[in-house]
């Protein structure tokens, strides 16, 4: 038995790393940015002198077009005495048929993409009262595509969805349209013809027939924003995985096209690990009462709809990203689209852990180098969104979601994992901010609060500040056993003097490693240790991390001074010189890729050109070694 056991295990390991693709959040915030771009205005926020409670909606759709037709029925309390008028956003194409107080029509006024109703009389702070809007149209939708209908498989099924993040909600229903008020809970009824089924947020209640048509009844009791509510409908084939978590059995709901159905049906149940992970690592799932499930719809990515995330495929990197925002991004949400990375670089560093913890030798190693390598591919950029009239900027892949996950990565090196860990657990479970909103300075009280540490200089580099450092170290071995570490550091952008790091260096003698860590405080900084013996080799930060690029370390093998080496043209497309001056010393020059792995290997004479045409383009790593000294760089191959 045990044996069977360990065989389904490995060959389940095998089935799964077969589908995995350490880059493929990168692909999808990719095509995040590009579909962002469309996004032609942002909507005027309304409504901040109601609290919503609830809303009920009731729509009417088919997905063989590309309207629809229904109501919204909203729950508020007055936040101010006298009020006397309230307002929705939603776009001008979109025609208001009706508002409805107290079951009385009202008078309204739909312009500049807002509904504006005045109430018979004025309303004082606390009151709980609700409105109705009647509505109908054809949403014209933008970026993401906030209400898109479309086909697929072979019979060309027409499938209709919607997607609002971040603005695209007041594209298709009348909704107060910000960061600040959640909802407390809603009801949504989807009408459409028989033969489809319509997927949405919370429980499926009931679906009922009535003639031509069905009504599909959804019921969610969590706090929800509003560009978090959504709807699909097609011919779904529907099944449940359920996975066993530390507060019971959670049903996982999958609604699949048919065409694709063995294929779901063979990868969501890999999700039950990531997900005992999460439930682990930060909290029990926070949807426990209700579900979590998959609704395929025919885009390239995923979007974590609250309780159903909306999937484009089922690849390992793509489900454990969309569930981890249920987490960050649903239950905690970022109360500002200047802190979008507090869902997307959360969600992008998550995932990444699971290959630390279930596949380290694997992919751990090469996530991070192909990370480090797309974040430093560009000079500039904060992780902090300053212009979040740019939509592309807000849901920039190589900022909010790579480099806002590589932010976190340091965090845990300066902190350390329990004191990295604790602050997260705490950010994510403060009343203040669980099923709310929350901003950077929230997390970061947090994680001061846990490491004991004032974590402003680092945010003020890594977060608010541009680019990153680029370091040229020279280890140098002096009598009586002592190596001196002398650490400069260049920065890419000018907004950032000097990133203050502790920097580990790793020394290697006859098969054992020693690693050094310097807190390094400014560039040129000298550090001296006792050392016996010569070293091997030595490494700059060869765990990452830190981000950094085109570093450079030159060791001395003897007591004599270490030439001065340079690399160049860097970038370059055929001849590459490493030049170390006057010195004659001969030797070993090796160049290997992103993964490790040596592609060339040559002779190495001062001055003299190295012909690296037949490399791809790319970063990759040199080594030159000689009796008295070893050099470790980098280049960029055209």
């Amino acid at each position: 038995m045990k044996t069977v056991l360990f065989s389904l295990f490995a060959a389940l390991c095998l089935s799964l790393s077969a589908q995995i693709d350490i880059n493929e959040t990168q692909q999808i915030a990719r095509d995040d940015a590009f579909r962002a771009s469309k996004i032609t205005k942002t909507p005027m926020f309304v409504g901040q002198e109601y609290d919503l409670k609830y809303h009920r909606f009731n729509w009417i759709v088919d997905p063989a077009e590309d309207s629809i037709r229904g109501s919204v029925t909203s729950y508020f309390v007055v936040l101010q005495n006298n009020l006397s008028q309230i307002d929705f956003s939603l776009q001008d194409n979109i025609l208001v048929d009706s508002v409805v107080y107290h079951g009385t029509k009202i008078v309204s006024i739909h312009a500049l993409d807002k509904i504006m109703s005045t109430l018979p009389s004025p309303l004082a702070s606390g009151i709980l009262d609700s409105i109705t809007v009647v509505y109908h149209g054809k949403p014209n939708p933008s970026g993401f595509g906030s209400f898109i209908t479309d086909v697929h498989g072979g019979s060309n099924t027409p499938i209709l969805w919607t997607l609002s993040e971040p603005y695209g909600a007041y594209e298709w229903w009348p909704c107060k349209n910000d960061l600040s008020d959640k909802i407390d809970s809603i009801d949504v009824y989807v009408t459409h013809p028989n033969g489809y089924h319509a997927a949405s947020n919370g429980l499926l209640i009931s679906e009922t027939t009535a003639g031509p048509n069905t009504t599909a009844h959804w019921k969610h009791r969590y706090p929800i924003a509003a560009y978090l509510v959504a709807i699909a409908v097609t011919d779904y084939s529907i099944y449940t995985n359920n996975f066993n978590l530390s507060l019971g059995t959670l049903p996982v709901l999958n609604y699949v096209f048919p065409e694709d159905l063995s294929i779901a049906q063979f990868s969501t149940p890999t999700l039950e690990s990531v997900m005992q992970f999460y439930d682990s690592i930060i909290a029990p799932y926070p949807f426990m009462n209700e579900k979590y499930g998959h609704a395929q719809f025919g885009w390239g990515g995923g979007m974590e709809h609250q309780t159903m995330s909306f999937m484009g495929s089922f690849g390992y990197e793509l489900m454990a990203h969309e569930l981890l925002h249920m987490w960050f991004g649903d239950a905690v949400t970022c109360g500002t689209w200047h802190d979008i990375w507090l869902n997307e670089g959360f969600a992008t560093y998550f995932t990444a852990l699971n290959y630390e913890r279930y596949f380290p030798d694997q992919y751990w190693m090469p996530w991070k180098t192909s990370a480090v390598n797309y974040i430093t591919s560009q000079p500039d950029g904060s992780v902090y969104v300053y212009d979040t009239t740019s939509v592309d900027r807000v849901f920039s892949s190589r900022l909010s979601y790579y480099k806002g996950a590589y932010v976190l990565h340091m965090l845990r090196w300066v902190m350390g994992d329990s004191a990295f860990f604790q602050g997260i657990r705490n950010y994510y479970n403060d009343p203040q901010f669980s099923y709310s909103y929350a901003k950077t300075p929230d997390l970061i009280n947090h994680l001061e609060v846990a490491s004991g540490l004032d974590l402003t200089e680092f945010f003020d580099d890594w977060f608010y500040g541009e680019g990153y450092p680029s370091y040229q170290t020279q280890v140098s071995y002096l009598p009586g056993d002592t190596i001196s570490v002398v650490i400069n550091q260049t920065q890419s952008h000018s907004s950032v003097s000097f990133f203050e790091m502790p920097v580990p260096i790793t020394f290697w003698q006859n098969g054992f490693d020693t690693t050094i860590i310097f807190d390094h405080t400014y560039s040129g900084e000298e550090f001296r240790f006792k050392y016996t013996g010569y070293p091997d080799s030595v490494r700059f930060d060869p765990a990452l991390w830190i981000v950094s690029a085109n570093n450079s370390l030159l060791l001395s093998l003897s007591e004599k001074q270490s030439p001065k080496v340079s690399v160049y043209p860097n970038p370059v497309s055929n001849q590459l010189v490493i030049s170390a001056g006057s010195d004659a010393s001969v030797g070993i020059l090796s160049v290997f890729d992103y993964r490790g792995a040596l592609v060339l290997n040559s002779s190495y004479k001062s001055g003299e050109a190295v012909n690296v045409s037949i490399l791809s383009p790319g970063l990759y790593q040199i080594v030159v070694e000689t009796n008295n000294w070893r050099f470790d760089g980098s280049f960029v191959k055209e």
